[in-house]
């Protein structure tokens, strides 16, 4: 059998490494999850560049900013205007459509009138006047159109009433409605025809007694005396005057 040899270990020498300059870019970390990048390196004059072309994009987004919020408003007035004009063009479709309604009722009012003086007055046709009536009142109601309630002892409310004339009345308040000469009517809140009364008023109070006048008692004035030198003087003027005319009537003759 052969000896095993020894093995011999070969003494490993240890590389004493120096240290080696390695390039900052190389000893950057990366964060987990990311993808390797570098980093850039510019000069100066580059960033001084960079800056003054982000100022000019900021000054232009100012600029198209302030446009735009000046676009908004001219498209929110606009937008305004528009809906208010169509509001109006609303409200004035309805309120001619009133006034035509209105104005068709109005027209066939006298003919109600004549009903309701029939229906008083008769006796014999009073059924058949009766169903005409009632016809005609819902065709009227059936758009919206009704009479003015209005009773007799009522307070005269301009806003429904028109009168026509006044009475002296004690036995009832002031402005009380005592007669009905013709009804009123309104198409839903509008007063087609005011009602024509007779309303009341209070009578005058009586005139208070004359209180007789106290007799005042007349002084007789003094007949001035007059002056006898103003006498004479007037005597003498006569006299001088009488005169002269006899002096003239001889000279003449």
């Amino acid at each position: 059998m052969t000896p095993k040899k020894k093995e011999e270990k070969e003494p490993v020498e240890e590389n004493s490494q120096e240290p080696v300059e390695s390039d900052p870019q190389e000893d950057i970390k990366l964060i987990e999850g990311k993808e390797p990048f570098k980093l850039e390196f510019f000069s100066k004059d580059e960033m001084l560049a960079k800056v003054t072309a982000l100022e000019t994009q900021v000054e232009d987004l100012k600029k198209s900013n302030e446009e735009n919020s000046s676009w908004k408003t001219k498209y929110m007035r606009l937008q305004a205007e528009f809906e208010n004009a169509e509001k109006r063009w609303i409200r004035n479709r309805q309120n001619l459509r009133i006034e035509y309604t209105a104005s068709a009722i109005k027209s066939f009012l006298p003919l109600f009138d004549s009903f309701k003086k029939a229906l008083e007055n008769s006796d014999e046709n009073h059924d058949i006047i009766k169903g005409f009536y009632d016809q005609f009142m819902n065709i009227l109601k059936s758009h919206k159109a009704i009479p003015i309630d209005v009773k007799i002892n009522d307070i005269f409310d301009y806003t429904y009433h028109e009168a026509l004339s006044s009475i002296e009345k004690d036995d009832v308040p002031n402005n009380s409605i005592i007669e009905i000469i013709q009804d009123g009517w309104k198409l839903d809140k509008n007063i087609i025809r005011y009602a024509k009364v007779i309303v009341s008023r209070e009578p005058k109070p009586p005139e208070p007694e004359k209180e007789k006048e106290s007799e005042i008692e007349e002084v007789p004035e003094k007949e001035s005396e007059p002056d006898t030198e103003n006498q004479e003087q007037s005597k003498k003027k006569e006299k001088s005057k009488n005169t002269e005319d006899s002096k003239q009537n001889d000279y003449i003759s």
